[in-house]
């Protein structure tokens, strides 16, 4: 284990080095994140997934410069080039960029203009050029035409290509001109001639310009999107003079005693010449691509990072729980497609109304929600937030049921693409998509994060430029994500489907679909411990996944908790002492009091896994997800030509980006709550103040009705 790259590591995280090498040796063992930060604190100084994520990532980026480092040795050194002081400087060097800058010089070329200059002979030119002689340029050149130099200003035109591609490759001049690029390059965008109207909605980006450094992730991505749609042209560059006088500064002697000859027969001339053709020609385009991309990759993090906590609330959403529905996917030509599920989201019933234009059958479609709700003794109802979403809620409530049921609107979003997919489509094979529609709504009230996990995340209609982005990054961190959510709550053995159950730590798609054979064949687990039975999940699996794996109703309790079968011996020595069985450990809070934590301390077992055990047997099976709640949108809004400036609303926070939220106030068109219209006080980040679906109260302070937009403020109690 390198122990430069846990320093490195623990440095930039400010951590203790002893904490990542842990880290480190967990992940290398085959440990998930989850399992680690939550059964392995003692190991890690209670390192949560965030940083045991971070310690991964990096430790894969080092692995990956170590491995370009070593490539890069080999090949300086079958070309005979490598020197002590430049092995030094590779084996020293922990940044990729700062890296590939050394290995520049020495990287295999394409014919280029240096190169065929030196096949010319004029390499002792540019030396000497270089060197700054006093002497005049034409007579030093004189010596060096030949059949392939047919005159003086060719054999100084080569000399100067041979200085331009030197300094090009200096790595502190590259060092140098990053860091100038990226404090003080400005991005400067306009308009593509006769783009003008099919690119309106970047009007914003038609002459425009920003430092680099100052400019948000959402509006760089912007730019690179409109840049990529051919609607704008876009630049990146510091003040040019500036630039050229740091390649004088960087590549020039410190001090220069002696006079030149004057203009063109100067060697200072020649090689200021050479530098302004280097930067120019070389080192700009070759930089601010660099940098561009530099920025875009942490532009993607930031959007990634939006994307990853917008999803993390989504499926950590409240749910309704265990109850008799029926849900509505409404509509209005087609009318609107009902299905009743019982309490475990079992589809009963199917049928379509037409409350709606053109048909209007109010009376019959009235008849029949009453019918149903009747025989199938429902609970609640569920209403996809859709087209007719709103229409569909008002006419629920002028019916007269013969109870009182609960209507709730629930998030459309990525319902008709689980209706057709594969899964969709294995689970009702002989309904048609607007039927696994409705239940797909209805079961993700019942449970959210058991119905998303089927649906690809870049589906649900949160996040910001998600297909802009490093898929292979988004994709990772949303399955992180996904992971995070599912282990948290914990996972019905019993009941969860293979796509829950794979993002089990330890499991994966195919022990997940071991798990649901053998449920099928065997039946309901009856203990933690059946799972060894399951075909291919050995030892290590089980360590892996028993813990996030609960089995409501069990003989022994502790198989309903997170707490890990590992820890039940220390369980059932807490009980013997006191003299009660570990189920009345569980039901007595008193006796839970009288237990001496200390007293359990061990090599393996400290004080972070012993008080997560007490928090278990506190409330076992708990759900650590809120309670839901309904949210009433104001009943004289029904389409944006109803609204007025200065209307408050309420409203729910439907997707929340790095420039602001937008909030559905119960119309077609969500409205923005800019980022500086969230309170009185500066705000750089969204999430810090609001958090998907939470409820709000906004006030309408500007319509664009043309372009149906909605501008909001968020209004404080």
């Amino acid at each position: 284990m390198n122990k430069t790259h846990i320093s490195l590591i623990a440095r930039e995280l400010h951590v203790k080095d002893w904490q990542v090498e842990h880290a480190v040796s967990l992940l290398g063992e085959g440990s998930t994140i989850p399992f680690i930060s939550r059964y392995r604190k003692e190991a890690t100084g209670s390192l949560d997934e965030v940083q045991i994520a971070q310690v991964k990532a990096l430790w894969t980026g080092y692995e990956e410069l170590e491995k370009r480092r070593a490539a890069i040795l080999k090949s300086i050194e079958e070309q005979d080039k490598l020197t002590p002081e430049l092995r030094t400087s590779i084996e020293n060097c922990w940044q990729m960029n700062l890296l590939e800058d050394l290995y520049l010089p020495y990287r295999p070329k394409r014919r280029t203009r240096a190169g065929i200059a030196r096949e010319k002979g004029l390499g002792p030119l540019a030396e000497i050029i270089f060197a700054l002689d006093p002497r005049n340029c034409q007579e030093l050149a004189r010596p060096y035409l030949s059949d392939k130099v047919q005159t003086v200003e060719e054999a100084l035109a080569g000399a100067r290509d041979i200085i331009a591609e030197q300094a090009s490759e200096h790595a502190v001049l590259r060092q140098r001109l990053r860091r100038l690029y990226q404090e003080e390059g400005v991005i400067s965008a306009s308009v593509q001639k006769g783009k003008e109207e099919e690119g309106i909605k970047y009007s914003n980006y038609f002459d425009f310009s920003e430092r680099i450094r100052t400019i948000p992730s959402h509006r760089l991505l912007a730019i690179l999107r409109a840049r990529s749609e051919g609607i704008i042209s876009m630049k990146l560059e510091p003040d040019t003079d500036k630039a050229i006088e740091e390649v004088e500064r960087t590549c020039l002697p410190a001090r220069i005693s002696y006079s030149f000859p004057p203009g063109e027969s100067g060697s200072l001339y020649q090689v200021k010449t050479a530098f302004a053709d280097a930067y120019k020609r070389l080192i700009h385009p070759s930089v601010e691509n660099e940098v561009i991309n530099t920025n875009k990759e942490k532009a993607d993090i930031e959007s990634i990072k939006v994307f990853s906590s917008n999803l993390r609330q989504l499926l950590l959403a409240p749910p309704l729980g265990q109850k008799r529905m029926l849900a509505i996917d409404p509509g209005f030509r087609t009318g609107c497609k009902i299905v009743c599920l019982d309490a475990q989201g079992n589809l009963l019933h199917n049928d379509t109304i037409y409350p709606h234009p053109p048909q209007n059958e109010r009376s019959v479609a009235m008849k029949k929600l009453t019918q149903l709700t009747e025989a199938y003794k429902i609970d609640v109802i569920a209403v996809g937030n859709g087209t007719a979403g709103r229409e569909t809620e008002q006419f629920l409530k002028k019916i007269a049921f013969s109870r009182k049921l609960q209507i709730y609107s629930v998030s459309e979003d990525g319902a008709s693409v689980y209706s057709a997919s594969a899964l969709g489509r294995e689970e009702f094979p002989q309904y048609d998509v607007t039927v696994r529609g409705a239940v797909s709504i209805g079961r993700r009230l019942m449970d959210p994060l058991a119905e998303l996990v089927k649906i690809d995340p870049k589906s649900l209609g949160i996040g910001q430029y998600q297909h802009d982005v490093n898929q292979t990054l988004l994709k990772e961190s949303l399955d992180q994500t996904v992971a995070f959510c599912v282990n948290h709550v914990g996972v019905n053995l019993n009941t969860a489907s293979k796509q829950l159950l794979t993002y089990v730590s330890g499991l994966g798609p195919q022990l997940a679909q071991n798990i649901v054979d053998y449920r099928s064949e065997h039946g309901p687990f009856r203990a933690r411990e059946e799972l060894r039975n399951v075909k291919r999940l050995g030892d290590k699996a089980f360590e892996q996944c028993a813990g996030f794996l609960r089995i409501p109703g069990a003989e022994n309790i502790l198989d309903n908790t997170a707490v890990h079968p590992e820890s039940y011996p220390v369980v059932h020595r807490m009980a013997q002492d006191l003299g009660i069985t570990e189920d009345a450990l569980v039901s007595d809070a008193g006796a839970r009091q009288r237990v001496d934590l200390s007293r359990y301390v061990t090599g393996q077992i400290g004080l972070p896994t012993l008080k997560d055990i007490m928090a278990e047997l506190d409330k076992p099976g708990r759900d650590p997800r809120t309670i839901i709640k309904v949210l009433e949108f104001d009943d004289s809004i029904n389409t944006i030509d109803d609204l007025k400036e200065g209307m408050v609303l309420p409203g729910i926070v439907s997707n929340i980006t790095g420039f602001g939220a937008f909030v559905n106030i119960g119309i077609k068109q969500d409205g923005l709550v800019h980022v500086s219209q969230m309170g009185s006080r500066y705000v750089s980040n969204p999430l810090e103040v609001l958090k998907l679906h939470e409820h709000v109260k906004v006030k309408v302070i500007k319509i664009d009705r043309e372009r149906n937009r909605i501008q909001l403020r968020l209004e404080r109690d």
